[in-house]
């Protein structure tokens, strides 16, 4: 019995619950929701009044706060934290790097003249800090010898506390710039496209009549997924812990082909995990309301309720953080890359995106009059447009090593940006774009999901026992990257493992663009002596005619699809390399300059960041391959079949050639394997020294980093399927009892 053997033998049939770190048995959500978090009813109760009252005015018209005020804050959060534990405080920020950063301070100062200890944290440490930033991706912005960074209060989001053991820590969310002011963070860009989209909408808005509106705030409501596995098997994975992900493994007898997995009972001790994550959520202020199992074994999902997109973000990169931090205790380790096993269905992270005035009127919400149905139309046209117009932009946003595995594999949207509008919706905009409605009937209706009849929507199941119920006016599509769910969008090819904020960065700027459009356009009119109703009526038909080619409302993962976005011109980016490499056509290094949200270098910074993770990820997995096949795989069954050969050489020896010939031509099955095995080695290994020439060595190359990329994509990649694909078949024929490592069966189903 081998050690993978063992594991499986040790592994525990009968888990117990370990009791949660932070939350007692009497706990209640109610008393223990945010009990985490400094927000504005803990500040009120420490500051005047009338400071106070500043605050929230500084906030409310994007003003800085004064430094006395700021001194105030910063006392008040000090004082709040230590009462709860704290030592330490931390700037937290999200780098280029994909997750977040932080940089522990203690809150205590020494006087020169005798061993005194001070407490203190001014308005000054609060609102800036300096962080060393040569060692984080700037893509080209800095040299590696420029250092110094800053890190700046994000009054968005509010300060926290993460308790562990050993002492607790105050967070504050911050962003990320460099000594010249350029972003060198994911957090300052969403930030920025905020406040442009927030500036737009309501322009837009006050054109249509709605002047009660001053600010515009992008929702988000992020669905995680991910996998769940013992933290043994993972252990005795090499590839799981460099990369994150499976490089080999042949696919088990049972996967997800019974669809069993999906909504079923869930395993007692991953329910222990996820509902002490629940809880460590909920008191840091995360509206997490959905648990279940998600349709690959070993795979689930959490889902919170709509928030402000920077928090959003804030929230989801926590969630991800104390799934990390929380499976270890359960035995557990949580997997959030995109496809962490072959042949199973790998894991996405839906971004449910709309729009809410600061009345918390939904813009994406069909409304119950003509005037609030006009106002809808013109914001969804907008949408529509922008979606055509960037479906560039918006396929880069959610580029990462592992959404290379994952998009339109028959399990997530297809690598074809469109829109579902479902069939109502889709009925309304073709009679607009037809204008089939005579100009004296009043323009047609859309009844919301909320708002429409029981009698016109209500579904009948056939069963006197269940109640009728009202269906929702949209159907929901899997396959469609872009679906339209009722009252907002839902982003469905975003990948598990990255942040949110560059793909709602992208999505903010894009239909902020597009609205400034819908807002010219109606002025113009207008201008032109066209009325309101009028204007409107033009602007919106206009819209869907020229950019209703992004609507599909059928199968995404067909071939006919694929056909038919060809013909209506719609780009089909298959591959991270082939969607990077329309980053900086000249459409899009403009509109992230003419809005602030970008400058021509920080978009360069991007690109490039983005080129170099892929490279680096591409890299790191076959110098692990490599590794694994030549020091685990190929020595094992070397020496299985040094064994197997000598068993039939035994018998044939003493029965004869005749009686073991099958038994022969197993042993010459497992040389040709291991013979294709060795030559993939090689060949990967010639493929790995080239990618390093290349990367380093390319200045003859007008876009080194390209070149790199496009290798890595061609040439390192075959390679390593090549490789995989000789230690799959060996896996299928050499006893399980010397296979060196778990088995997807083994990972996938025992838990």
């Amino acid at each position: 019995m081998n050690s993978r053997q063992v594991l499986v033998h040790e592994l525990r049939d009968s888990y117990k619950t370990i009791p949660m770190e932070n939350t007692k048995e009497n706990d209640k959500l109610p008393e223990i929701f945010a009990a985490d978090v400094f927000c504005d009813r803990e500040l009120e109760k420490m500051i005047p009044s009338s400071s106070f009252k500043v605050i929230k005015e500084c906030r409310r018209v994007g003003r800085q706060i004064p430094e006395n005020i700021a001194d105030q804050i910063a006392n008040a959060m000090k004082e709040w934290a230590m009462s709860r534990g704290a030592t330490h405080f931390t700037h937290w920020f999200q780098p280029m790097t994909g997750l977040t950063a932080e940089k522990h301070d203690a809150f205590l100062q020494t006087t020169m003249s005798d061993d005194h200890l001070l407490l203190r944290f001014s308005g000054k440490e609060l609102i800036k800090g300096e962080p060393d930033a040569s060692s984080f991706p700037s893509g080209g912005i800095r040299s590696t010898f420029e250092a110094r960074g800053y890190t700046a209060w994000d009054m968005t989001s509010p300060a926290f506390i993460r308790k562990r053991r050993n002492g607790s820590v105050l967070y504050i969310p911050t962003c990320f710039c460099s000594w010249t002011g350029e972003a060198l963070d994911k957090k300052t860009p969403l930030l920025r496209s905020q406040e442009v989209l927030s500036r737009e909408a309501t322009r837009l808005l006050h054109i249509l009549g709605n002047n009660d509106v001053h600010t515009i705030t992008p929702t988000l409501g992020v669905e995680q997924e991910f996998f769940l596995i013992d933290r043994g098997f993972y252990l005795k994975r090499p590839d799981l812990i460099a990369c994150g992900r499976t490089l080999l493994g042949a696919k088990p007898s049972k996967g997800q082909e019974l669809e069993d997995h999906y909504f079923g009972s869930m395993n007692t001790r991953i329910l222990a995990c996820i509902q002490e994550l629940e809880w460590e959520l909920w008191r840091l202020g995360v509206p997490t309301k959905t648990r279940h199992n998600e349709v690959a074994p070993g795979q689930y999902e959490i889902a919170p309720i709509f928030e402000h997109a920077s928090l959003a973000s804030d929230h989801n990169m926590l969630t991800m953080q104390l799934l990390k931090d929380i499976a270890p205790r359960h035995g557990l380790e949580c997997l959030l890359h995109e496809k962490p096993f072959a042949g199973v269905n790998g894991s996405g992270k839906h971004c449910n995106w709309s729009m809410s005035t600061n009345e918390g009127e939904n813009l994406l919400e069909p409304g119950k009059t003509p005037a609030r149905n006009a106002q809808f139309m013109v914001f969804l046209s907008a949408v529509i447009r922008a979606v055509d117009l960037y479906a560039d932009l918006l396929r880069i946003s959610i580029v990462t090593p592992g959404n290379d595995y994952r998009l339109g594999a028959n399990e997530a949207p297809p690598a074809i940006i469109s829109i579902y509008l479902g069939r109502e919706l889709d009925s309304v905009c073709q009679d607009i774009i037809r204008d089939d409605a005579p100009n004296d009937e009043p323009e047609p209706t859309i009844e919301s999901p909320a708002s429409a009849s029981s009698s016109k929507m209500a579904m009948k199941l056939g069963v006197t026992s269940l109640p009728n119920f009202p269906r929702d006016s949209t159907d929901r599509n899997r396959t469609s990257p872009f679906a339209f769910t009722g009252n907002k969008f839902e982003f469905r090819a975003v990948g598990s493992s990255q942040t949110v904020s560059r793909p709602v960065m992208m999505l903010n700027t894009i239909i902020a663009e597009s609205i400034r459009y819908m807002s010219e356009t109606i002025e113009k009119q207008l201008r032109g002596g066209v009325t309101l109703t009028q204007a409107i009526q033009n602007v919106v038909r206009d819209t869907l005619r020229r950019h209703y080619r992004i609507v599909f409302n059928g199968n995404g993962y067909s071939e006919d699809w694929v056909v038919e976005a060809a013909k209506r011109g719609l780009p089909n980016y298959k591959t991270a390399p082939d969607a990077l490499a329309e980053f900086l056509v000249e459409k899009n290094v403009r509109l992230f300059a003419e809005f602030g949200v970008l400058s021509q270098s920080e978009v360069v910074a991007h690109r490039n960041i983005m080129y170099e993770n892929y490279v680096k990820a591409l890299s790191i997995e076959a110098a692990a391959l490599h590794n694994i096949a030549s020091t685990f795989i190929l020595p094992a069954c070397i020496n299985a079949q040094g064994k197997i050969a000598k068993s039939v050489k035994n018998t044939m020896d003493l029965l004869g050639e005749k009686p073991v010939e099958g038994q022969k031509e197993y042993v010459k099955q497992i040389a040709s394997r291991i013979q294709e095995l060795i030559q993939s080695i090689e060949d990967l290994k010639k493929e790995i020294d080239e990618g390093v020439k290349l990367h380093h060595h390319s200045e003859d190359e007008s876009d080194p980093l390209q070149t790199a990329v496009l290798h890595s994509n061609r040439n390192i990649m075959s390679s390593m399927k090549k490789c995989r694909h000789a230690c799959d078949s060996l896996e299928l024929i050499i006893e399980n009892s010397v296979w060196p490592l778990p088995t997807y069966a083994e990972m996938l189903l025992l838990r």
